[in-house]
């Protein structure tokens, strides 16, 4: 078993980054700063001036903004300053009323929010608010993380998350931990559980997004893939999405600030131990490991990239879903190499109602990735980058992901901002 000073300090990541969020994360934590800076304004803002990294913009610009109906920044900056109290971190907008939602559009009318790529930094996740009222102003930074507040003048352009970076993981280490902590110190992760699970069915009360979950679970859907735990799997993971994409004021339990790698990592997981009738300790066990294998991903990916989220958080169904088909550490990193080698540059386009589709992507993935693990299939150190080493080739997908994909980030963030249509 792992010694206690080194679970203790996972289970510390793991607490700073699988949190409660509400709607998609980065407009969220836009909404975030925007409180803040109106905190220390003291009073209502009358000009809200919001400068952004390219990644955040590109997040914030086609989702749906939860209880308003409306998508994008504007009207996120505005209930932030209206409404958003700080403390309440990423569920930052959930005190909001019909009354708030009608002065938050009056807000977004008066031509009050400017919002502009901020000049000169590398940073990928980075949001700076300055509020002004009269002759006083007031300004927030975020960067780094999506509810790490840091001094304006003490930013630094490769800003990461100190806790994060503290504690360097591997797979060794992410699947001991996961396999032998003492029951009592990570039961906590059954609440994955009961939120993204609890959004996948509160999504089928409304029409939300592209409706890709009730859609894979409606007869002429069963017709055509059968009434399996596969398309379960995938329904139950992409309404979840389907509903937090499509602005529903549901809170959802995210994994390194991002809601859908938090449902992508969960929701498969939880499906399949039902419908396998795995016990409590193995789902317990298989959603830690789920987690944490984004979480150790996700510390030299970034924490925002023009890798999509769902290859991350995919991988890490599929070794949880490995687990629980009775797949020891062997398995579970043949499963890794088997996902890395489809799913390798699958770019983020931003949030959007379809990340619903690529979800149903990864996760599809991550089952036939399990699968041919358990059958003893793995995709060899001759094919693409993937390596003898799983560790090398998750650092090697993290590598086109960081590095190698920042033209394309660029590119697809100049599309989006420049369609005539």
């Amino acid at each position: 078993m792992i010694e206690k000073e080194t679970r203790e300090r996972i289970i510390a990541l793991i607490h700073q980054e699988v949190v409660p969020a509400i709607g998609c994360t980065e407009p969220m934590a836009v909404a975030l700063c925007t409180a803040k800076a109106t905190e220390k304004l003291g009073c209502r803002p009358e000009a809200i001036e919001a400068q952004l990294s390219a990644n955040i913009l590109k997040n914030a610009m086609g989702v749906g903004i939860p209880g308003t109906g409306m998508i994008g920044l504007p009207i996120a900056i505005a209930l932030g300053a209206l409404i958003g109290k700080s403390d309440y971190q990423l569920e930052v907008l959930k005190d909001l009323t019909p009354e708030a939602l009608a002065e938050g559009k009056q807000f977004v009318a008066e031509k009050r929010i400017d919002i502009k790529l901020k000049p000169g930094i590398t940073e990928k996740l980075y949001i700076e608010i300055t509020c002004t009222a009269g002759d006083r102003q007031a300004t927030a930074v975020i960067a780094g993380g999506h509810t790490r507040f840091v001094e304006s003048e003490a930013v630094s352009v490769e800003t990461e998350e100190t806790a994060a970076s503290a504690l360097p993981l591997n797979m060794r280490l992410v699947y001991d931990f996961a396999t032998t902590a003492p029951l009592d110190e990570i039961s906590f992760m059954m609440q994955t559980r009961d939120y993204n699970m609890n959004a996948a069915r509160e999504a089928l009360k409304g029409n939300y997004g592209h409706n890709l979950g009730k859609t894979i679970d409606r007869p002429l859907s069963k017709g055509i893939f059968g009434n399996s735990i596969f398309c379960h799997i995938i329904a139950r993971t992409a309404s979840a999405c389907d509903a937090r994409m499509g602005g529903a004021m549901i809170p959802v339990m995210s994994n390194s600030g991002s809601g859908n790698q938090g449902i992508c990592a969960t929701n498969p997981v939880c499906v399949f131990a039902k419908e396998n009738e795995n016990t409590e300790e193995e789902l317990i066990r298989a959603l830690t490991l789920s987690h944490l294998t984004a979480i150790y991903i996700k510390q030299s990916l970034g924490k925002l990239s023009a890798l999509c989220g769902c290859v991350v958080a995919g991988i890490g169904s599929s070794v949880g879903i490995t687990y629980l088909m009775g797949g020891d550490f062997h398995r579970i990193c043949m499963s890794v190499k088997n996902m890395i080698a489809n799913l390798t540059g699958m770019v983020c386009d931003g949030a959007k109602p379809s990340c619903s589709l690529k979800i149903a992507s990864g996760v599809s993935t991550a089952v036939m990735s399990a699968l041919l693990s358990m059958e003893g299939k793995c995709v060899t150190s001759a094919e693409g980058i993937v390596d003898d080493c799983v560790d090398k080739t998750i650092h090697n997908l993290t590598s086109i992901g960081a590095d190698a994909m920042c033209k394309t980030d660029e590119m697809v963030l100049n599309i989006m901002t420049t369609k005539g249509c």
